[in-house]
């Protein structure tokens, strides 16, 4: 069989979340079933380490996908005349576009619907984009694949689907997170030497971030002798974007902007946190939770949507509504070490219930079981 995949976010040196998803899912897709025939289909030139196996064909359509006008012409375009010409039997989408006019029985995955429920987070013209397409995508999909029973759930109830027709398969975290005995060096790098709770993620508002920095700000003025710092990973999700954040001159210098950073740096920087904070109002998963609990650091977790059910019994959760019930958990977290002791043995022994080889594999099962339903 020949399968088609929507390789558009694999790029070198700038790899984000769908990007690093569809790098996990899809290296062990082909590399695991040699048997078929995989096409690659790219919207700029790339790199030949994306070209996992010798059974992957690499073609590259124009234009550059990164508009929602561009979406559009590189989806009910240039993919519906790629998967005619290579005669695909089946399109994989991990990013859960979808080509509407093509008759190819094409898999989405849709990792989370956050623009239906947060409109105001996102770009006009692409949450137009979003908010037109997304639901035919949903119809048009032989088949869905989200990452959470909570993205399961919120897709069949907001887009009519019924469950039968969407898999829930939770992501995995890479094996390089792992427990960290010397940290004194990495707090020197990224925190003045002191111990630092952590954000990773895109700097978006449904992330959060504005009030979790309103809350380290009270718990420092709650606590004036505390050395704790705040490091935040991660770059602007949209260009010029606004995401309300204002630091007061008080703790400005506490507080420690990396920016996007490489995989092994991030490795370094999760293992070296006192408490790793992620609050979002909103979230179809949640990765950073996972990297977490596989270095043991302690979590401090919002307690809507899906994150109390990847973290489970592995973090301390707060309404991340609420600036002061964050600032109020950020102080428990700092001060008691027997709690940071106790999530952090339970963040290890939940971590090994995910991992990519579980993930790449159920999602095999969902394409063999639509490439064998033809």
């Amino acid at each position: 069989m020949r399968i088609g995949i929507n390789t558009r976010f694999l790029l070198s040196n700038k790899m984000e979340g769908f990007g690093w998803y569809t790098y996990e899912i899809v290296r062990r897709i082909v590399k695991n079933h040699p048997e078929h025939e995989f096409v690659f289909f790219f919207d700029r030139p790339y790199d030949e380490k994306f070209i996992f196996s010798d059974n992957v064909t690499p073609i590259v359509l124009s234009p550059q996908a990164r508009h929602p006008f561009l979406f559009y012409i590189w989806f009910e375009f240039a993919i519906k005349r790629a998967l005619k010409k290579h005669k695909i039997d089946l399109f994989f989408s991990p990013d859960g576009y979808l080509s509407l006019s093509s008759k190819i029985d094409q898999i989405g995955v849709i990792h989370d619907i956050n623009f239906e429920h947060n409109p105001k987070d996102v770009k006009w013209l692409a949450r137009k984009y979003y908010h037109y397409f997304f639901p035919r995508f949903a119809k048009k999909a032989k088949h869905i694949i989200t990452v959470s029973e909570y993205s399961k759930a919120d897709i069949s109830e907001t887009y009519g689907i019924h469950t039968s027709k969407i898999t829930s398969i939770w992501n995995g975290a890479s094996d390089l997170f792992k427990p960290m005995d010397n940290t004194s060096e990495i707090q020197l790098k990224f925190a003045n030497g002191k111990p630092y709770f952590l954000f990773v993620g895109a700097l978006s508002p449904r992330k959060n971030l504005k009030r979790l920095i309103e809350a380290f700000e009270i718990f420092k003025t709650n606590n004036p002798k505390s050395n704790y710092q705040l490091v935040i990973v991660g770059k602007e999700l949209w260009k010029n974007s606004n995401t309300g954040i204002t630091i007061s001159k008080s703790i400005q210098e506490q507080i420690h902007f990396t920016g996007h950073v490489a995989l092994n740096e991030l490795v370094e920087i999760m293992g070296a946190a006192s408490v790793f904070t992620f609050v979002p109002y909103f979230e179809g998963f949640g990765i950073p939770l996972v990297e977490a609990m596989k270095c043991g650091t302690p979590i401090l977790s919002g307690d809507k949507t899906s994150l109390p059910e990847v973290a489970g019994n592995a973090a301390l959760y707060c309404d991340p509504l609420n600036t002061n019930d964050i600032a109020e958990k950020l102080t428990i977290l700092a001060l008691d070490n027997e709690l940071q002791k106790e999530l952090s043995k339970k963040g290890i022994e939940r971590g090994e219930m995910f991992s990519w080889d579980k993930a790449a594999e159920a999602t095999w099962e969902v394409i063999e079981s639509a490439l064998l339903k033809d």
